[in-house]
């Protein structure tokens, strides 16, 4: 307990926004009290009721040293998700906080984000967490503005960009990913088609960089978008700041500003311009669109969802959905509706579908990351969901031998149809028939195959089956390559089965039989493989093992950032 003779409080806080915010509300609350600040330049006299400091001003040169910490009843740690940090620790310690005792000034730490992205303990400043309500909870009860959800793909790649020391993305890899003129202009599009009403558009970027780009290219299109950075001059920021909080412009665009802590009730959409693994981070940006102000109906937030979405947080797994779940202008009882659907589905063995009905799972601007799990080799080649679908279109007996590729064998030739990408950005992938067949042997050539030659291509997969079937016809006798001749039912042949067998797991299998398999299911497996079934079974291990390690990595990032009441962890 402080001593009955202690009258004194501190406010700490790391930032500039945050100390004078605090001074602005401690004056209308405490009219009667003296209020020092203590940041820069200015110095308090260590004497006030109140005195709002920064940290790194309270732990440069002596300053420390004015304040007596018997006087003190109280020191009030804004953002305490800080606290652990070397500054924090050496106020802490010369207030005689470094650990619980029952004299001194009670230490009380407030955040809308309690815990740490980078797995630190607050346990080492924090010993009870005696209040916690969910952002959910509070918009429920009105203590937040309501908020509607629009999540956008960004196309942006992020499979290159590394993690920082903090386990989040590593800024300017980030910046590099992020600001490009392709994703800027999805950025632009999704924010004039689905909030150009709105009157306070407050944007987070990656970078000074990413933000003086995007910021152009508002203005490039006639809107009046102006931005803030830790670079801005205090004068211009202030000015700035103020002329938004006004409404005299609709869009400020800043990059690691206003995260935490300020308070700008007036934005009704928040535009997440960048991506983040970091839950709390995620939490701060929406957060700034959700006070309360007179005349405002909802913020709405819109999420730029990179278009690789391991590790990455967004909208929808704050409700626990896949985190490349579409949504559009939705809110916050509809994802939490959407969760219980898709929780029902899976247990029914359904697919869930997307929330927003103009998208599709199927639709080409929805790319998810989805595994099949393959436990050998056997198991990919028996699989013939790929062929159901080509054999849909085409009567022939098209086998599957990777993601985009399929073949048609027969006496002495192959017909391959794949998808090509395209590498240029004005061009569209394709689809293309290539044609290779035996050589007659001789003295003069040991070259057993021709050289492959495209015979067709086609924008569409349809398109190109039509035209590979037309050129097989011309090459392979008809009942050789259709999916019903009759040849396909009768029992495997003893060549056939041996060849399989050789690569099946004797020790974990059973040999597989005539009674296991038709001669056309054989002739498919063989034909899988033979060209490339292994060196594809290797690759999806080798993504699966990738992604259930990243899974495991996100899963831990999701106990750091759980928040409870009660004791904290050391």
């Amino acid at each position: 307990m402080p001593d009955e003779n202690a009258k004194q409080t501190l406010i700490l806080a790391h930032r500039r926004e945050l100390v004078e915010q605090a001074v602005r509300h401690c004056e209308k609350a405490y009219p009667d009290k003296s209020i020092d600040i203590e940041m820069g330049e200015t110095k308090a006299s260590g004497a006030a009721d109140i005195t709002v400091a920064s940290v790194r001003s309270m732990v440069s040169g002596d300053r420390l040293s004015k304040y007596d910490p018997s006087r003190f009843k109280l020191v009030l740690v804004d953002e305490a998700h800080h606290i652990v940090a070397p500054g924090y620790l050496q106020v802490l310690e010369h207030f005689g906080l470094e650990k619980a005792h029952e004299h001194g000034p009670a230490l009380v730490g407030v955040s809308a984000t309690f815990s740490r992205f980078d797995g630190l303990r607050l346990g080492s400043a924090i010993d009870h967490i005696v209040y916690h309500k969910d952002y959910v909870d509070m918009i429920g009860e009105k203590w937040l503005s309501d908020v509607m959800f629009t999540t956008v793909e960004s196309k942006a790649d992020l499979s290159k960009v590394k993690s920082g020391k903090d386990g989040d993305f590593q800024t300017s890899q980030l910046g590099a990913a992020v600001n490009t003129a392709v994703s800027n202009d999805i950025t632009l599009n999704a924010w004039q088609s689905e909030a150009s009403d709105r009157k306070s558009t407050l944007v987070f970027c990656v970078d000074i960089a990413h933000v003086t780009s995007l910021t152009a290219a508002f203005r490039q299109r006639g809107i009046d978008a102006q931005y803030v950075t830790g670079a801005t001059k205090k004068r211009v920021r202030g000015e700035r700041l103020a002329a938004f909080k006004n409404g005299e412009f609709p869009v400020l665009l800043n990059c690691g500003v206003f995260t935490e802590g300020t308070d700008i009730p007036n934005v009704d959409c928040v535009l997440l311009a960048r991506p983040t693994r970091s839950r709390n981070l995620l939490v701060q940006m929406i957060g700034r669109g959700m006070r309360l102000h007179p005349g405002k109906k909802n913020c709405h937030v819109i999420d730029m969802v990179a278009s690789l979405a391991t590790g990455i947080v967004t909208v929808p797994t704050l409700f626990g959905l896949d985190p490349k779940e579409l949504v559009k202008k939705v809110t916050v009882s509809d994802l939490e509706k959407l969760k219980g659907d898709g929780e029902k589905d899976n247990e029914m063995g359904f697919d869930t579908s997307i929330f927003d009905p103009s998208k599709s799972r199927n639709s080409s601007s929805y790319h998810s990351l989805k595994f099949t799990h393959y436990d050998s080799v056997h198991d990919l080649i028996e699989d013939t969901s790929g062929e159901r679908h080509v054999r849909a279109i085409s009567r022939n007996a098209w086998v599957q031998i990777d993601e985009h590729r399929y073949i048609l064998t027969a006496s002495g030739g192959a017909l391959t149809l794949e998808r090509r990408l395209a590498n240029d950005k004005h061009k569209q992938d394709h689809f293309a028939v290539i044609w290779k067949h035996r050589l007659p042997q001789s003295g003069l050539s040991k070259v057993p195959w021709a050289r492959p030659r495209t015979v067709a291509t086609a924008a569409t997969l349809t398109d190109a089956l039509r035209a590979a079937d037309t050129f097989a016809a011309s090459q392979f006798a008809r009942y050789l390559i259709v999916s019903n001749s009759p040849w396909r039912k009768k029992p495997p042949t003893e060549s056939q089965l041996a060849f399989l067998n050789r690569f099946r797991e004797v020790n974990m299998e059973p040999l597989l039989t005539e009674s296991d398999l038709t001669k056309g299911q054989a002739g498919d497996m063989v034909t899988k493989l033979k060209h490339g079934a292994r060196g594809r079974f290797e690759r999806l291990q080798t993504e699966r093992r990738k992604l259930e390690r990243e899974e495991n990595k996100l899963q831990d990032i999701k106990d750091r950032e759980a928040v409870r009441v009660g004791p904290v962890q050391q």
